[in-house]
């Protein structure tokens, strides 16, 4: 009994330790401006459209990782090969590495001196100070969180279920869009969002490849160089409430649908 309260009040103790490390903060940040500064700031068309191009950017990256990211995660979900070990290390590389010299490694092939930069200027497409350069940065580093969700999933769904439509005479492409898909699509969106989650925050790769046109967080440290805490808060403020609805619309809806499945 004596062990079990010990264990209670320790646990209470990091509780409460680890919210208010985020909670205080926060509300610290979200009290700190008025409605006025609010309203003021939202009327801004520099920060409406910096906001809206985070948002669009980073869906278009999640949508991009989705794409190009769900065979290869089915395949290290159901695939044992050499290397392996050290293919997973590559994929989490984003996650370690200092964002700074992602956006350095990126405009290193982007240019002129380049093959494949020479390729992307021969078909018009322009990584420095563009969308696409700021989808390419937010794809490298959000990337990572949807290619293990993805992967968890699939490694969640039972292969005899999928022995069995094989054997029924299903397709390994029927058996991957009527089997294992709709048994691992809520990790898919999952990752999905954290994926969205991860290139909405980006900013020290950004900066380098895209300073122009602005994303919020390059706007929110322009303006904190340039003003001070009290023009980029509420910025930040907005980003945060408008993140929160869509993360929170995106949660009720796989909800919604798995509660529809079931």
């Amino acid at each position: 009994m004596r062990k079990f309260h010990k264990t209670s009040v320790s646990s209470i103790v990091s509780t409460i330790l680890v919210l208010g490390f985020i909670l205080v903060p926060l509300s610290q940040l979200i009290l700190g401006s008025s409605y006025d500064e609010l309203l003021q700031t939202i009327m801004d068309p520099d920060v409406r459209a910096a906001i809206i191009r985070s948002m669009l950017c980073s869906g278009l990256a999640a949508f991009i990782s989705f794409a190009i990211g769900t065979p290869f995660a089915f395949l290290l979900a159901r695939k044992d090969f050499k290397g392996k070990a050290l293919v997973e290390s590559i994929i989490d590389m984003p996650i370690m590495i200092p964002h700074p010299v992602i956006g350095i490694a990126l405009l290193s092939i982007a240019g002129r001196n380049h093959w494949i930069g020479q390729i992307l200027i021969d078909a018009g497409i322009r990584i420095m100070g563009t969308n696409t350069g700021i989808v390419a940065v937010l794809v490298f580093v959000g990337l990572p969180f949807y290619l293990n969700a993805a992967r968890d999933g699939f490694e969640s769904v039972p292969e005899r279920l999928e022995k069995a439509a094989r054997t029924l005479g299903a397709s390994p492409a029927q058996t991957f869009f009527r089997v294992t898909l709709p048994l691992a699509w809520r990790s898919l969106l999952t990752g999905m969002i954290m994926c969205m989650a991860r290139a909405l925050s980006e900013f020290g790769a950004v900066v380098i490849v895209a300073y122009h046109p602005m994303i919020a967080p390059v706007l929110m440290y322009e303006r904190f160089t340039a003003y001070g805490l009290s023009y980029s808060r509420p910025v930040a403020i907005w980003l945060i409430f408008l993140s929160l609805v869509l993360f929170a619309a995106l949660r009720l809806l796989s909800r919604g649908l798995g509660n529809r499945d079931s």
